[in-house]
């Protein structure tokens, strides 16, 4: 299918040889952006060379607006068609680029700012060269060659997945379509039709009586609707707790498309609600809109004082009908001991459960010795390590009902008692 397309595309171009070799780069910025991840075919690459012929080439800006407006047809599609055109359509300055080669170079020691959204998918769009995938379509199939596929497997669930190439992107996100599994779900106040004689729905009974004049009364039935509890998370966003709630964010991603009622709060020495942000269908992009929305990512952490402003403040809004409660932290916190203990258990009993997911678990020999982490951990129900694929996977499987012991929180109570 992708050589037939790139074949029709090649004979698009040959249609339009008049306009020299711009067709051509057309067409080949067309195949970029396909493997991107945009939604191009050989009728864009057409329609984008009638597009430029029509306006001519007047401004860079003119050629962006028609390029896109051929190209993009979903608003989360924009911040890569951008990078993409940024990179595919500089100019050649040879001659700068050898004067700056030949010139002497200091050290640049600048903070290196944040990569765009896409940047990485356009950067491995761009280096695939069409020569080396037809090179691996001519290889001989195996029928059982599993050499590799263990260990890549393995070093996926540990690699972090802001250093992540497109095509490991592209596979951390079908490992975590498999790991994002339904929530337990749990009767409601409301009543939906049911077929089984489980109880008489006296409305609907009637109903349908009046649609034959009463003269037949066919009994209906109604049972408890069944929903999945609210989901809640709370976020530290500090310089200790920043990559791995980057890395938690991802998932968060993909469960809020999967299902509703999901609110997502960061905190450092404030509170934000990124909840609209992380819907955007882009992950590249709803991330960086999360990191743009927060002012205090990689600071400072006040966990007591947030968790006071979030139960004063949204408990009431999004803690109804049950819901579940991850508060992502590692509980170094130094100053309001009493405040955050008294926060932790106000939350604790607010919601149906209360899951804290603490990357400091990593290490073996963890022991609850941080006043902070002493103040926490007698008000929650689960505490459970994040920082890895495997960790999340451990717990979307606990989230979905299977409860197991390795989350109880008291097998470090008497281990920090003693300490």
């Amino acid at each position: 299918m992708q050589a037939s397309l790139e074949q029709h595309q090649g004979n698009t171009a040959s249609r339009h040889s008049g306009s020299g070799k711009l067709a051509d780069n057309v067409v080949h910025f067309s195949r970029v952006l396909r493997r991107a991840g945009l939604k191009t075919g050989p009728g864009d690459a057409a329609d984008a060379i009638n597009a430029i012929e029509a306006i001519g080439l007047g401004c860079r800006d003119e050629f962006h607006a028609a390029l896109s407006a051929v190209f993009v047809r979903r608003r989360e599609d924009q911040p890569v068609f951008d990078e993409a055109f940024e990179l595919f359509w500089r100019s050649r300055d040879l001659v700068g680029k050898m004067i700056a080669l030949m010139s002497p170079k200091a050290a640049d020691n600048r903070e290196k700012g944040k990569p765009k959204p896409g940047n990485s998918r356009v950067a491995d769009a761009l280096t695939k060269s069409p020569a080396s995938s037809q090179a691996k379509k001519e290889m001989p199939e195996l029928d059982v060659d599993a050499r590799l596929t263990a260990s890549s497997r393995e070093m996926l669930k540990r690699m972090d997945f802001a250093q992540m190439s497109a095509a490991e992107l592209a596979m951390a996100r079908r490992e975590i379509a498999r790991l994002v599994t339904p929530f337990g779900e749990y009767p409601t106040r409301r009543f939906e039709p049911a077929a089984s004689a489980s109880r008489i729905d006296p409305r609907a009974t009637m109903r349908y009586a009046m649609r034959s004049g009463g003269g037949l009364i066919l009994p209906r039935y109604r049972r408890r609707r069944k929903l999945p509890p609210p989901l809640v998370v709370l976020a530290d966003i500090s310089g200790s707790m920043s990559q791995y709630t980057r890395v938690f964010l991802h998932f968060l991603h993909a469960l809020s498309e999967r299902r509703q009622r999901v609110h997502i709060f960061l905190f450092g020495t404030r509170l934000t609600n990124v909840t609209r942000y992380l819907r955007r269908r882009d992950p590249d992009e709803a991330v960086s809109a999360c990191a743009d929305a927060v002012p205090d990512w990689s600071g400072g952490t006040r966990i007591g004082a947030t968790l006071g402003e979030f139960n004063r403040l949204w408990s009431r809004r999004v803690l109804g009908q049950g819901a579940v409660v991850l508060l992502i932290t590692d509980g170094l916190e130094r100053e309001g001991v009493k405040e955050l203990e008294r926060e932790a258990d106000r939350l604790h009993r607010s919601c149906r459960r209360l899951v804290w997911l603490n990357p400091l678990l990593r290490f073996d020999g963890f022991e609850a010795r941080a006043r902070g982490v002493r103040a926490i951990l007698p008000h929650v129900d689960e505490l459970r390590p994040v920082h890895n694929l495997q960790s999340v996977a451990d717990l979307a499987q606990a989230l979905s009902g299977d409860i197991s012991r390795s989350g109880d929180p008291r097998r470090f109570l008497t281990s920090g008692a003693t300490a």
